[in-house]
């Protein structure tokens, strides 16, 4: 009858050994699993393109919205996955270290650790907690890079939205444990960002400069690779350019009111050539959505009271008159659309941009069989003198001139067109005939009314000796 209490403890004592000896390499291995989820949640979260992002907005499950809530702040996401990684870590080693030491006493240095006192003046306990050291180095050090960092990285850039389905919740849940460490940390780094943002935008400037003056020595003077050169400047500098500068403003675009009946949308659509058109409510700010000329096809013959209504397509992107046109393409390309209502600080339709005038931005003016002839910006009367519109943008004067596109941006203020131009240096509504100069444009005042300036002569004057100091 005692033996059975006897080997029951003996039973109990081996289990209590063996969970001594191998529970350190259980917790080891667990952490190492944590490590890599979290390091493989840093590249699944931040390689997701956009269309991605899109396909997890339409799905409009828990997972997917999850995911689209972490990447609202993406430097919260990642200072949560740098302290949760660190955390993680840091335990591995300091476990490590305990394991190492119980399975690798001291008695096993002791032929190293005497070998080297021979050449190392110091104590023995000094070389022993030396040699356990390196030894816990090298062994986490591979089991980190290994498996805590190469394979999950790996297998989450292959694997990308499945990897982010998997750890969007987990993640939210330490969002909101560390939640208070990250924001401090997110507030630190963006000192340091606002601090060499500017240096760095300096760089970028250089840089852009020895491109064109590369691109420039790369060409040679045949009027063909001229143009080529042109647009890859254009390319270039892509990311400089704003909507505003581009956009045509709310009192060109061409807009369909909502009231009007189906043969006065027939007519305008033909005047206008244009094959999609805005349609407003009572007024060109609130848009109800964009009219495509396509879908009209085959309804021509209908009647003045047919519901043209129908065809309203109120998928309209909306965008800020400072948003720059290279992330305006980027967008166009992602939503496969070919315009955008331009709003500005208040809300209220400032113009129109379209993908083709992105384009024009880079290659010059496109000028197609619907473009009317008679509605360009500016006459070339000589080499030295233009007619220009009042509303024609900076930037298409400085092409005209063949001047930078920041050759008024001493005197231009918030303006974007020559009439802006010439009210910001002139501080007032002009009379005809007046005469500006700035450098060595004159601008003259050929037509003008109470509301805006029509027509701007522009002359460029030669130096002359009498100009030099």
């Amino acid at each position: 009858m005692e033996s059975e209490p006897a080997s029951l403890v003996s039973i109990l004592f081996l289990i209590s050994s063996l969970w001594s000896l191998f529970s350190p390499i259980v917790i080891i291995l667990l952490l190492l699993i944590i490590s890599a989820l979290i390091s493989g949640s840093e590249v699944a979260f931040f390689s997701l393109e956009p269309g991605e992002l899109e396909q997890l907005g339409k799905e409009n499950s828990k997972k997917s919205k999850a995911i689209l809530k972490l990447r609202e702040n993406p430097p919260k996401l990642l200072a949560t996955i740098l302290i949760t990684n660190n955390l993680v870590n840091i335990g591995i080693i300091l476990i490590s270290d305990l394991f190492i030491k119980r399975l690798l006493p001291r008695e096993r240095y002791d032929t190293i650790i005497q070998w080297l006192t021979s050449f190392v003046p110091t104590s023995i306990d000094t070389l022993y907690n030396l040699l356990n050291f390196l030894v816990t180095v090298i062994i986490v050090s591979f089991l980190l890079v290994l498996f805590g960092e190469v394979l999950p990285k790996i297998y989450a850039s292959v694997n990308n939205l499945a990897f982010s389905k998997l750890m969007a919740g987990p993640m939210n849940v330490l969002l909101g444990i560390f939640s208070p460490l990250s924001n401090r940390l997110t507030k630190s780094t963006a000192i340091f960002e606002n601090k060499f943002s500017g240096e760095s935008t300096r760089l970028d400037a250089s840089r852009k400069e020895d491109i064109d003056k590369a691109i420039e020595f790369s060409v040679s003077q045949d009027i063909y690779e001229n143009e080529e050169a042109d647009i890859l400047k254009g390319i270039i500098h892509l990311g400089e350019v704003s909507v505003k500068q581009i956009m045509k403003s709310r009192m060109d675009v061409v807009a369909i009111e909502d009231t009007m009946d189906f043969g006065e949308v027939v007519t305008l659509i033909k005047t206008s050539g244009f094959s999609r058109i805005p349609v407003f409510n009572e007024d060109i700010d609130t848009i109800k959505g964009l009219l495509y000329v396509k879908d009209l096809l085959g309804f021509t013959e209908e009647k003045k009271t047919f519901d043209w209504h129908q065809f309203i397509r109120e998928s309209v992107l909306y965008v800020p008159e400072a948003k720059k046109i290279d992330d305006l393409l980027k967008e166009f390309q992602i939503k496969r659309l070919h315009m955008a209502i331009v709003v500005d600080e208040f809300g209220g339709t400032s113009g129109l941009v379209t993908l083709e005038d992105i384009m024009e931005e880079v290659i010059g003016e496109i000028v197609d069989e619907f473009d009317n002839q008679d509605d360009v910006d500016f006459v070339k009367i000589n080499d030295k003198n233009y007619l220009f519109d009042g509303k024609t943008l900076l930037n298409d004067v400085c092409r005209v001139i063949d001047e930078d596109i920041d050759y008024f941006d001493e005197v231009k203020g918030a303006s974007d067109s020559l009439a802006g131009l010439v009210l910001e240096i002139h501080g007032k509504m002009p009379e005809k005939e007046l005469e500006l100069e700035f450098e060595k444009c004159t601008f003259k005042i050929i037509d003008v009314n109470e509301r805006r300036i029509e027509k701007i002569n522009l002359e460029i004057k030669e130096p002359t000796s009498n100009d030099d100091p």
